[in-house]
């Protein structure tokens, strides 16, 4: 079994609740309530996307090599 690395993007939306992107997945979005609850239903996603990819026999993506910045600016 493969060690498997996903970077995850939380967005808040104005009614407190989160969306959840999974950008080496494409597609792979779900939701929260919260910070937590949108953590534990990305796992939930990234590995129904993974078990859909491998019954296809398509090659699973990660993002183990992929280096992540946050840049701040003011404008």
């Amino acid at each position: 079994m493969r060690h498997l690395t996903y970077k995850i993007l939380l967005h808040k939306e104005p009614e407190g609740q989160y969306t959840v992107t999974v950008p080496a997945l494409p597609g792979c979005v779900t939701f929260g309530e919260n910070v937590d609850h949108a953590i534990q239903m990305a796992r939930e996603a990234i590995e129904l996307y993974i078990e859909e990819l491998q019954a296809r026999g398509e090659d699973v993506p990660d993002d183990s090599t992929t280096l992540e910045y946050s840049l701040n600016l003011t404008a």
